[in-house]
């Protein structure tokens, strides 16, 4: 009996042993397979918030074109912005609450495409004057030009040049933080923050280039989603059939 004890002990010890090892095994392998969040990604996401800002800034700047597509709100009103960009000048779509109108600008040759209610307005009998009537048979359908030293030039041009839109969108107010990680159409992406959201943000892809994909505007301003980053597109001024050069100024349109 006495020479039965020890080896039972021994044997005993022997199976903690293996559990135990066993045990641990199970415990590394389970780290060894916990997720990286930043595994495949670019990286940014492990930098400061003011990093992240500086490369998304760069990345965008750097950028031969871009879309962008989303409302913005200004003391102006509400506008709803479907717009592609480059260095030369844009092209698509702005929507207000009462008008649709195309622009396309070309360097400095910027042109306006709206239906005929566009560029008709009510007198002050309620109806239109007969000079609004002919201008807007004229106008409408058209792409008119616009001259540079007519009073909506300058605003309407914002709409198309792709350093005014990016630094106006990506400009956020107050200290800057890093807020969450999201997936934005597809892409992982991280945020970046003015305040805690209250002077805007916008989110940042954690794939490949860290572009900004989508911007929340400080104070309601709207959200605009930035994507075809680098992809080009056509651009160049229209037929000559399909365009009005109506000269010194423009007549004033119904809003």
């Amino acid at each position: 009996m006495t020479s039965f004890a020890p080896a039972v002990r021994n044997h005993r010890r022997t199976a903690l042993a293996l559990v135990l090892a066993g045990g641990l095994t199970v415990a590394l392998a389970a780290c060894g397979t916990e997720e990286d969040p930043d595994k495949g990604t670019n990286g940014v996401a492990k930098l400061s918030a003011a990093e992240i800002d500086k490369k998304a800034r760069a990345a965008a700047a750097a950028a031969s074109a871009v879309r962008l597509s989303g409302t913005l709100v200004s003391k102006g009103g509400t506008y709803r912005l479907d717009m592609k960009l480059n260095a030369k000048g844009g092209m698509g779509s702005v929507t207000s609450k009462k008008q649709s109108f195309a622009l396309l600008r070309v360097e400095d040759e910027l042109f306006l495409k709206a239906p005929a209610e566009f560029w008709s307005h009510e007198d002050s009998g309620g109806g239109s004057g007969t000079a609004d009537v002919a201008a807007a048979d004229k106008l409408g359908g058209k792409y008119v030009k616009v001259p540079e030293g007519d009073p909506s030039y300058r605003q309407l041009r914002g709409f198309t040049d792709k350093k005014v839109l990016l630094d106006g969108l990506l400009a956020l107010h107050g200290k800057l933080n890093k807020g969450g990680r999201d997936t934005v159409a597809g892409q992982r992406t991280i945020q970046i923050l003015g305040g805690k959201g209250e002077g805007g943000a916008f989110d940042v892809s954690l794939e490949e280039e860290p572009y900004p994909v989508r911007v929340a505007r400080a104070g309601g301003g709207g959200t605009v989603s930035l994507a075809d980053w680098g992809q080009a597109f056509p651009l160049q001024a229209p037929e000559k059939d399909d365009t009005v050069d109506y000269g010194g100024q423009l007549p004033k349109s119904s809003g």
